[in-house]
C-alpha cells in the first residue's frame, strides 16, 4: 500500500454487525470487537478518520433518520470514549434503484468527504467488506481494503482475484495493526 492520510470506513459489517434486516436501532448497533480501539488507535496515529455508508433502510421506512442520527452519535462517543475522533460520517439514504450519485459502487460519498476534509484521493484508503465498497474506491482514485468481517468472506469467495490485487485483512483491527506496524501514513 502506498501512504495515506485519510482512512475511509464502511459501517456495518466493517465497525458493526451487519445483518440481512438491517441495523435500524441503537439496540442493534453493536460494534464489532476491537473496531472501536482500532479506530481511535488510527485517529490518535494522526489519521483523519471518515465512514461512509449506504443506509437504504431509510428509504424503505425501516427506520428514521433521528434512529441513524442516533446510532452515529453513539459510534462517535464510542470512539472518543477511547480517545480517538472520527472526522466525518457521509451516508446515502437513497434505495438501490435510485440514480443518486451517492450510493455505492458510485463514488459520490467519498468524493464528499474527500472534498471536506481536503485529501486527495490518491491519499485515501476505503476499507469495505462488499465488492461495491471496492468499486467506489477504484472509482475515486483511492485504495481500497477488504475485511473479512460482515460480507467479506463472501465478498473474497465470489472475488478471489482481489488477494492478488489488494489488502485483505481479517477484520478492521488487524488492518490497524497493519498499519501501525507499517507506518503507512502519508
Amino acid at each position: 500500500m502506498r501512504p495515506f492520510s485519510l482512512i475511509v470506513l464502511d459501517r456495518d459489517g466493517v465497525i458493526n454487525q451487519d445483518s440481512d434486516a438491517f441495523v435500524k436501532s441503537l439496540s442493534e448497533f453493536i460494534p464489532l470487537p476491537g473496531s472501536i480501539e482500532a479506530i481511535a488507535r488510527l485517529s490518535q496515529a494522526g489519521f483523519f478518520i471518515a465512514v461512509a455508508t449506504n443506509q437504504s433502510g431509510l428509504a424503505r421506512g425501516l427506520f428514521s433518520e433521528d434512529d441513524l442520527f442516533a446510532m452515529h452519535q453513539q459510534l462517535l462517543d464510542w470512539v472518543q470514549a477511547a480517545g480517538g475522533k472520527i472526522s466525518m460520517i457521509a451516508f446515502c439514504p437513497h434505495g438501490p434503484d435510485s440514480e443518486c450519485d451517492c450510493r455505492k459502487p458510485k463514488p459520490g460519498l467519498l468524493a464528499a468527504i474527500s472534498s471536506e476534509l481536503n485529501v486527495l484521493p490518491l491519499d485515501t484508503v476505503v476499507v469495505g467488506d462488499h465488492y461495491r465498497d471496492l468499486e467506489s474506491a477504484w472509482a475515486l482514485g483511492a485504495q481500497a481494503v477488504l475485511v473479512l468481517t460482515g460480507k467479506g468472506e463472501v465478498t473474497l469467495a465470489c472475488h478471489p482475484e482481489l488477494k492478488e490485487k489488494i489488502v485483505v485483512c481479517a477484520n478492521l483491527a488487524a488492518f490497524a495493526e497493519l498499519v501501525l506496524k507499517e507506518k503507512l501514513h502519508g
